[in-house]
C-alpha cells in the first residue's frame, strides 16, 4: 500500500470517527428523553430490550436522513449547510418517533420533552458541525487540483463559488489535447485531486488510468453516452463479457409498485393538505383572476398532457404567446402571493391531481413545455431522450439541480436516474426532495441568454 492510501485510510478513518460522535451525541439526547419519559408511558410498556430497539430505530434513521442530506460532508459543504441537513433530519427523524409513540400509546402523547429534546439535539449538531468543521480545515490542508477540460470550461470558478476552494488548491488547468502518455507525469504528478470536465473517451480513459494507478482521486463530469452506459446490463456472451443497452424498460412489478405508491402519496397528501390548498386558492383570486392554469407539458413518448399549477404569475403573463422560463424573484411577471407559493413549492400541489389522474408520477424527469422542449432539442437533439420516462413532480435534476441548471446537465441528471429505475432510488429522491423546499439556490431563476446554455460554466454545445 502506498503511502498516500496510507494516508487516505487513516483520514477516512478518522472523519467517520467524528461523524460517529454526531450520530451518538444525538442518539444519547433522544434516548433520555424516550427512557425517562415515553417508555413508561405508553400502552403497553417494553422490556429492556424493547427500549434498545426504539433507540436504534432512531439512530438509524437520523443516520440515514442526516447521510442523505449531506450532513456529515465536511469535505464540501459550509457549516451552515451541515446545520440545516443535520436539522432537517432531526425534525424528520422526530417527526416519525412522534408516529411510533401515537401508535403504541393509542393516542397523541405529551410533545414538551420531545420539543425540548430536539431543541438539545440541534444545540449539539450546531456545536459538532462547527468544531467539526473547523477541525477538518485546520487537520487537512488544501488538496492539490488539475482541472483538465476539454470543450467546456469554467468549473475552476465553480469550485470557488460554491466554496470547495477552501478544500482544493487548483494547481492548473488544462486542456485535455496538450496531455499525452509522455508528458502525465508533468501536468498530473504532484496532484492529489483530478476534474475531469467532458472529455472524449479515448483521451479521458488514458488520464483515468494514470490516476488510479499512482492513487490520485478523479472527479469526472460524464458525457450523455458514459450515463447511458451506466445502465448497461452486464452479460456473457460467445465467451465474451459484454454490456447490453436499450431503451428505458423497467419491469411490470416496478411500475405496478410505483404507481401504487403514487395513487397512494398522491390520494393521501390532498386529503391533507386540502385545507391549504383552498385557502392558497382563495388568495390567489383575490386579483379577479383565476387560482388554477393549465399548462401543456411533456411526458413519456412525447404525449402531451396539460398540467396543474397554482397561478404564481399575472393573467397576462403570457400575453404576447411567448413561451418563456421564469427568471426568477426580479421576474416581473410573478405576483406577490405567487413570490411566497414558488419559494415553498406550494404552486406544485394540484400536481397532485395529474399523478392521481396518471399523467404524471411522484419521481421522473421533471415535465417540459413543448416550446421550450423544441428550442433545447434545436442545440441538444439528445434532449428527446428525457421522454423514455413518465414525467414527475419531483425528480433526480430538481433535487440535485437547480431551477436554473443548464438543459445539458438536466438531461445528465434525468439520465442518471432513467439508467436504473429502482424503488430505492425512487424513495431517496422523495425524502431528499423534502431537503430543497425551503432552499432559495434551487429556485433561482434563468438568466437572460441562458436558454439553450449547454454544460458548467459555458454556451457551447458538448454531445
Amino acid at each position: 500500500m502506498t503511502s498516500r492510501a496510507e494516508k487516505s485510510v487513516l483520514q477516512n478513518t478518522l472523519i467517520r470517527a467524528v461523524k460517529l460522535w454526531n450520530i451518538l451525541l444525538v442518539t444519547y439526547c433522544f434516548a433520555i428523553a424516550w427512557m425517562f419519559y415515553y417508555s413508561s408511558r405508553i400502552a403497553l410498556p417494553f422490556y429492556r430490550k424493547g427500549n434498545y430497539v426504539v433507540i436504534i430505530l432512531f439512530m438509524v434513521v437520523y443516520y440515514y436522513l442526516t447521510h442523505l442530506y449531506g450532513g456529515f460532508l465536511l469535505h464540501i459543504y459550509r457549516v451552515s449547510q451541515l446545520v440545516y441537513a443535520q436539522g432537517l433530519s432531526i425534525v424528520i427523524t422526530n417527526g416519525l418517533t412522534v408516529v411510533i409513540i401515537t401508535l403504541l400509546n393509542r393516542r397523541i402523547p405529551n410533545l414538551i420533552p420531545l420539543l425540548m429534546c430536539m431543541v438539545i439535539e440541534v444545540l449539539v449538531t450546531t456545536t459538532w458541525s462547527l468544531l467539526a468543521h473547523k477541525w477538518y480545515l485546520n487537520k487537512y490542508q488544501k488538496r492539490d487540483s488539475v482541472v483538465i477540460w476539454d470543450e467546456l470550461e469554467g468549473l475552476d470558478a465553480l469550485i470557488e463559488q460554491n466554496g470547495l476552494d477552501a478544500r482544493y488548491r487548483i494547481l492548473r488547468t488544462v486542456n485535455a489535447k496538450n496531455i499525452d502518455k509522455q508528458n502525465m507525469d508533468k501536468y498530473l504528478g504532484d496532484a492529489e485531486v483530478v476534474f475531469l470536465c467532458s472529455i472524449h473517451s479515448h483521451d479521458r480513459n488514458q488520464i483515468i488510468k494514470y490516476c488510479v494507478r499512482h492513487d490520485i482521486s478523479a472527479y469526472v463530469i460524464p458525457r450523455i453516452g458514459d450515463v447511458i452506459m451506466s445502465g448497461a446490463e452486464r452479460v456473457s456472451l460467445m465467451n465474451l463479457p459484454m454490456l447490453l443497452l436499450g431503451r428505458y424498460n423497467p419491469t411490470p412489478e416496478y411500475l405496478l409498485v410505483k404507481r401504487i405508491i403514487d395513487i397512494v402519496v398522491s390520494g393521501l397528501a390532498l386529503i391533507v393538505l386540502s385545507p391549504l390548498m383552498v385557502v392558497v386558492g382563495l388568495i390567489i383570486r383575490s386579483d379577479g383572476g383565476t387560482a388554477f392554469y393549465r399548462q401543456k407539458r411533456l411526458t413519456k413518448d412525447g404525449q402531451e398532457f396539460y398540467v396543474l399549477k397554482f397561478r404564481s404569475m399575472r393573467m397576462d403573463a403570457e400575453k404576447d404567446g411567448v413561451a418563456r422560463l421564469s427568471t426568477g424573484d426580479k421576474d416581473d411577471r410573478i405576483t406577490p402571493i405567487g413570490r411566497f407559493i414558488r419559494s415553498c413549492r406550494i404552486d406544485e400541489l394540484p400536481q397532485l391531481i395529474n399523478i392521481l389522474k396518471g399523467e404524471m408520477t411522484i419521481v421522473g424527469p421533471r415535465p417540459e413545455r413543448p416550446e421550450i422542449a423544441e428550442k433545447y432539442m434545436e442545440e441538444l437533439p439528445e434532449f428527446v431522450l428525457r421522454l423514455q420516462a413518465k414525467a414527475g413532480l419531483t425528480g433526480y435534476a430538481q433535487v440535485y439541480g437547480k431551477y436554473n441548471t443548464t438543459p445539458y446537465d438536466k438531461l445528465l441528471m434525468d439520465l442518471m436516474y432513467i439508467a436504473r429505475p429502482s424503488l430505492i432510488e425512487d424513495l431517496k429522491i422523495m425524502f431528499a426532495t423534502v431537503k430543497i423546499l425551503f432552499m432559495a439556490e434551487s429556485t433561482e431563476g434563468i438568466a437572460a441568454g441562458q436558454t439553450t446554455a449547454m454544460g458548467v460554466g459555458t454556451d457551447k454545445k458538448i454531445v
